[in-house]
Formats: structure tokens, C-alpha cells, sequence
């Protein structure tokens, strides 16, 4: 009984545990939603833990004879043990999606790959199997298995994914599950999918199974430009697909120009004359490497006898001089997209340089400049980041900028407490400059106008007599010049160098774009004076205030005269003395001038 009431107190702990891990992952979810969008939720949706709802577990008495269901399974980690769901509970329970969005569900992308596989099974072997003796009596069975799965395929695709599949319609998303299945019907897509799906296969019983009349399962091309614009549009690096999918295409046109060659030898009769393949070794590879050299015209091959094989060489000719002149065409543009950048950096750096050398620039600065465009490029793989947002909807701008700066700016003390639409317009607002090794960030003396926030790299505050020893490190996420933005009546200098050590990438904000976002948030503003001041004041007292050491003076400050002793002084004024009280008063005030 001991026993038993262990283990179900255990498993309620453990059931417990797990409805809590789930309720702190959604509070989680909605707080994360709430700041990057205040609007989206709030915190009265927020779920809220109720102790007083939990079950009681039942007395030991109560519990005699009962043991966990052989159906549950249970998970053992370091102390405790753990009930999860089994795979097979877990697929009866999984709900199909009633509508799919096909621009973002990568479940619908892996779905279109089985989908060109098939297709591609059918393009790839249906030659094949037409034109080489490679589909006999003893392996048809093997053909038409994987022919019935590629059409169980091209089925399902009709009917379970592509009338589940959303679109939009004067600018609404439709969701409804009766207009996406009368939409999909009223495409032409529908319409090459029913003609894919001819049932010419009961031909077969008159004719035999000729792999001809699966033909018509190759018109499902739509399938495949599809999945190649959902793949792309996932992929980081999209031209190595690109070139991958050009070379396939080249292999493709090669590949049916060995099927026809081999139909065409047959049908002359194998080893007939010199021009046909004449049986020995492998009938594919050697009317493979028959098309290679007719395609891509090298040359070399035996001249044709008959009037048949004169015609088949002259169209295969001008096939294979269109067919390689489209395939290297398109294959320099997929490398010059993919290049494309890399080309105007390029362009951009040779236009410096020329630039640099028409006014004879001295060398030292022309390198510092060619290091600047290498560290920039292969940094950011952009030299201006703003040309590239510059595309996008002010809120697309708006949801990158929270994601990359949001956690550096929300640091900074003085924005603490500001508006967060304030602080989201000025994230805005923020530029990227890349400083190189020992570049002055800013110097002592000069009007501040930016606000710098460390995105890499690290810069050094220099000070001292000298103004070269190093007096703070600020690493990555540091924020300085925050005080120059709103500070008045020449209190905005810069109090000291700042240079960079090695190479820095910064964030900067200017004064008059804060100025601007401003005038529309009164009391942030009015927040921003305040703490501004209170900084500046904090900063201008004199470091002896703060218990530091003060700058050495030539003639170290006396202690002040005591009262009672400038009184004693006063008097022997007021009776003209001449004694030695008249002598100290002014030896006391020659020290004073010297002081001044």
C-alpha cells in the first residue's frame, strides 16, 4: 500500500510539474508578444496558476491494487521520472491542418519534395524504360509498384493538400475551407493535375504496358517550379541550389538525347552501319557519352550512312547548339546574381581608388581606406545596411530593428522610463559605422552631436596629462555620448578621446533625429531634460567632492583663517598697529594674490 500511494503521489507531482512548465512557457510567449507589440496582448490574458484547483491525491487505504496503465510511459531523469506521450498517441492525436499556408509552412514544402520526386521518377525513367530493354516480365511488377505510389502521390496532393491551401483575395487572406477548394478548382493548376492523372493505364490490357502512355504523368511541371520558389525562398544561400538545378537541366536534355540515340540505333538495327551503337558494353553509358559529344558539339563522331541517320544527326545538331547556348546562358546569370554583390563592392572600391589616385592621395590614407571596404564587406557582407532595409514597409523595418537593437538601447539609463514608441521610432534612427584600428570615435573639446552604442569590438577613453593613458575599456554594449544629445548652453563638449582599439562596429543616433522624434512625445522629453541635467550636474562636480584626488596645484590652498583670529586682525586694523599682528595680516594678503 506504501508502495502504491508512492507512486501515485509521484506521478501527481510529476503531472503537476508539467502543467506548470506549460503555463510559465505561455506567460512567456505573451510577454515576449507584449514587447515587441504592447497592442498584441496584455497582461489580463496572461494565465494565472491556481493552487487551489489541484486534486487532492487519495489515502493510502484507497489506493490498494491500483497500478499504472501498461499504455503509459514514463521517462527517468536524474531523480524523478517523468510520464510523456508515445509516438503512437501522439500521431492519432495530431489534427491535419484545415488550412495551409503555402508561402511559410515548411510542411508544405516537404510535401512538394515528395511531389517532384515523383514527378521526377516519371520524367527520368519513362524514357528509359521506353527506348532500353531495362523493363522486362521478371521486374514489371518492381515498375509498376513505384508507378501506383508516384499516382497514390499526385493523388493525395489533389486532394488533401492543394484544396487546403489559403490565398488572398482583395487583400483578405481566405481561410474558408469551401472557397479554397472552389478556388483550386478554377485554376489551371486543377486542370493540368486532372490531365496528369489520365487513366491511360487500362490500355495496358490491350497493348501491353508501354511506359508511353505514363507520359501524361510528366505535364505536373507546376509542382515543380513551385517547390524550387519555396525553396529558395528558405534557403540562405539559394544560387548553389540554382546552379545544382541548371546542371540537372543540362544532364536532363543528355540523358533523353541518349534514349532517342539508342531508339534510333535499334531502329536501324544494332551494329547495322558504323553511325548506330553497336551492342557492346553498357547501352546507356555509351549512348550517354554518344549525346555528350553531339550536344556539345566536340566532335569526332562517325559520319551517318542512310537518309534516316543523315536527318536524326542534323536535328540533333541544332537541338544541342540551342539547348547548351540556353544552358550557359542561364547558368551565367545564376552566378552573376549570385556574384552580384561582390561585383558592386568591387566596382565601388576600384571607383575609390581611382577617385584616390586622380587627386594623389598620400598611400598611408589610400590603405586605410581599402581596409575599411575589406573589414566592412566581409564583416556585414554590405557596405551600407540602409540600402537594404530601405525596400521594406516602415513596420518590416520597424520588427528588424527591435530584434537587433532593441536589448542594447533599452539599457541605456537615460531612455530608461521613456515611451516605448519613442524608443521603437528611434531605433529607426540608429547607424552603423565601422571604425578601424586607433580611429578617433570622437575627441576632447569637440561639439557632441551622436549618441555611440557598441555593437563589436571594443573602444578605449584616453586621458591624463598626456592624453594617451587609457582610463576605461568599453566593450560591446556600452553606450557613450548619451549626455551630448540633450545637453544646452555648451555643455555638450566632449569631456574626452575616444579611439577605437582594433575594429569597432557602432551604432550611432544624431541629436536632430532625436530632436525630431521628440516633439512628438512631450513627456518623454520633458523626462529626458531632467535626467539630463541631473547627469550633467553629477559630472561637473570637481572629483575632491567625490572623495578623489584633485589636479596638483603650484600653490596648495591654505586652510581658512579661523574667526577668532580675524577678529584679533580686524581690531588692530580698526587701531592702525604697527605691531606684528599688522605684519601677518599682510603676509596673509600677498599670499592670496600669489594664489590668484
Amino acid at each position: 500500500r506504501i508502495g502504491s500511494a508512492t507512486s501515485l503521489s509521484s506521478a501527481f507531482i510529476n503531472t503537476r510539474l508539467q502543467e506548470l512548465v506549460k503555463l510559465f512557457k505561455e506567460r512567456t510567449e505573451k510577454v515576449k508578444e507584449k514587447l515587441i507589440d504592447p497592442d498584441a496582448s496584455s497582461d489580463d490574458d496572461s494565465p494565472v496558476t491556481s493552487l487551489t484547483a489541484a486534486p487532492v491525491p487519495p489515502p493510502a487505504g484507497a489506493v490498494e491494487g491500483d497500478k499504472p496503465s501498461e499504455d503509459d510511459h514514463y521517462c527517468e531523469m536524474l531523480c524523478c521520472t517523468f510520464k510523456y506521450q508515445s509516438w503512437l498517441d501522439r500521431l492519432k492525436s495530431y489534427q491535419f491542418p484545415s488550412s495551409i499556408d503555402p508561402l511559410t509552412n515548411l510542411m508544405y514544402v516537404l510535401w512538394l519534395f515528395f511531389v517532384v520526386m515523383a514527378w521526377n521518377w516519371n520524367c527520368w525513367l519513362i524514357p528509359v524504360r521506353w527506348a532500353f530493354p531495362y523493363q522486362t516480365p521478371a521486374n514489371i511488377h518492381c515498375w509498376l509498384l513505384v508507378d501506383y505510389l508516384c499516382d497514390l502521390i499526385y493523388l493525395l496532393d489533389i486532394l488533401v493538400f492543394q484544396t487546403r491551401l489559403q490565398f488572398v483575395h482583395g487583400g483578405d487572406i481566405i481561410t474558408d475551407k469551401k472557397a479554397m477548394k472552389e478556388n483550386y478548382l478554377r485554376s489551371q493548376r486543377f486542370k493540368m493535375d486532372m490531365v496528369c492523372l489520365l487513366p491511360l493505364d487500362f490500355f495496358y490490357f490491350k497493348v501491353g504496358v508501354n511506359p508511353l502512355l505514363r507520359f501524361p504523368r510528366c505535364l505536373k511541371y507546376m509542382a515543380f517550379f513551385e517547390f524550387n520558389s519555396r525553396l529558395e525562398a528558405i534557403l540562405t544561400k539559394a544560387y548553389i541550389y540554382r546552379v545544382i538545378r541548371t546542371t540537372a537541366y543540362l544532364l536532363y536534355s543528355l540523358h533523353v538525347n541518349s534514349c532517342l540515340y539508342y531508339w534510333a540505333s535499334a531502329y536501324e538495327g544494332l551494329g547495322s552501319t558504323t553511325w548506330v551503337y553497336d551492342g557492346e558494353g553498357n547501352s546507356y553509358i555509351r549512348c550517354y557519352y554518344w549525346a555528350v559529344k553531339t550536344l556539345i558539339t566536340i566532335g569526332g563522331l562517325p559520319d551517318p550512312k542512310t537518309l534516316f541517320e543523315i536527318v536524326f544527326q542534323l536535328l540533333n545538331y541544332f537541338t544541342g547548339v540551342f539547348a547548351f547556348s540556353v544552358m550557359i546562358g542561364q547558368m551565367r546569370d545564376v552566378v552573376g546574381a549570385a556574384t552580384a554583390g561582390q561585383t558592386y563592392y568591387r566596382s565601388c572600391m576600384d571607383s575609390t581608388i581611382k577617385y584616390m589616385n586622380f587627386y594623389k592621395i598620400p598611400k598611408t590614407v589610400q590603405n586605410r581606406v581599402k581596409t575599411w571596404y575589406e573589414y566592412t564587406w566581409h564583416s556585414q557582407g554590405m557596405l551600407d545596411e540602409s540600402e537594404l532595409l530601405v525596400q521594406l514597409p516602415d513596420k518590416m523595418r520597424l520588427d528588424i530593428a527591435i530584434d537587433v537593437n532593441y536589448n542594447i538601447v533599452s539599457k541605456v539609463a537615460l531612455f530608461q522610463g521613456c515611451d516605448r514608441q519613442m524608443i521603437f521610432d528611434m531605433l529607426k534612427r540608429l547607424r552603423s559605422v565601422v571604425y578601424l584600428p586607433n580611429d578617433y570615435v570622437c575627441k576632447k573639446g569637440e561639439i557632441g552631436r551622436e549618441m555611440y552604442i557598441i555593437q563589436a569590438g571594443q573602444v578605449q577613453v584616453l586621458g591624463g596629462p598626456d592624453g594617451k593613458s587609457v582610463l576605461v575599456t568599453l566593450k560591446a554594449g556600452s553606450v557613450f555620448g548619451e549626455i551630448s544629445l540633450l545637453a544646452a548652453g555648451g555643455g555638450n563638449r566632449r569631456t574626452a578621446n575616444v579611439v577605437a582599439h582594433g575594429f569597432a562596429n557602432l551604432f550611432i543616433l544624431e541629436k536632430k533625429d532625436l530632436n525630431e522624434i521628440l516633439v512628438h512625445y512631450p513627456e518623454s522629453q520633458k523626462l529626458l531634460r531632467k535626467k539630463a541635467k541631473k547627469m550633467l550636474k553629477s559630472n561637473n562636480k570637481p572629483k575632491d567632492e567625490k572623495g578623489g584626488p584633485a589636479d596638483p596645484l603650484i600653490i596648495p590652498p591654505k586652510a581658512d583663517t579661523p574667526k577668532l583670529f580675524k577678529a584679533a586682525l580686524a581690531a588692530t586694523g580698526r587701531m592702525g598697529g604697527k605691531g606684528p599682528l599688522a605684519r601677518l595680516r599682510w603676509r596673509l594678503k600677498e599670499l592670496k594674490t600669489m594664489q590668484a
